[in-house]
């Protein structure tokens, strides 16, 4: 149908023409409410936006000589992030020479997976970057 004819028809209905596929051979084009398509469309973004949901990552830091009442009741943090379904990010720091006995923080990570197991899940194993070593733990479903 030829442009002109289109318009003439859209204009006695008292509805825009709108291009839908410009780049079909011809172009296919609507008759529709352009302004009542764009609200609905930013109406769709509005409720796909509210119901994403974003995953909020807490930290708890700690270090290789960290007591063992500390490191419990940072345990007790973290599970408590985790079952709000928070992601938790355990971090050990090193300061001077204790990064020469990696070892040390890599058995109190994993003894840290071992007690959250029950809420937890290991994202990301426990690796070293720069003068930290950290890992990443995921709620269970």
């Amino acid at each position: 149908m030829e442009t002109r004819k289109a318009l003439a028809i859209a204009l006695e209905k008292g509805t825009d023409l709108v291009e839908v596929a410009p780049n079909a051979n011809p172009p296919v084009c609507r008759l529709m409410d352009f302004g009542k398509f764009l609200y609905e469309a930013q109406k769709r973004e509005r409720d796909a936006r509210k119901s994403q949901t974003k995953v909020e990552i807490k930290e708890i830091r700690l270090r290789p000589k960290t007591g063992e009442h500390d490191i419990g009741y940072k345990l007790r943090d973290a599970r408590k992030f985790l079952e709000r379904g928070a992601k938790v990010k355990v971090r050990i720091r090193f300061r001077g020479r204790e990064v020469t006995h990696p070892e040390v923080a890599r058995e109190l990570l994993t003894r840290v997976a071992e007690e959250l197991n029950d809420v937890a899940v290991v994202e990301k194993k426990p690796s070293m970057e720069g003068m930290t070593m950290l890992m990443i733990l995921g709620p269970n479903d």
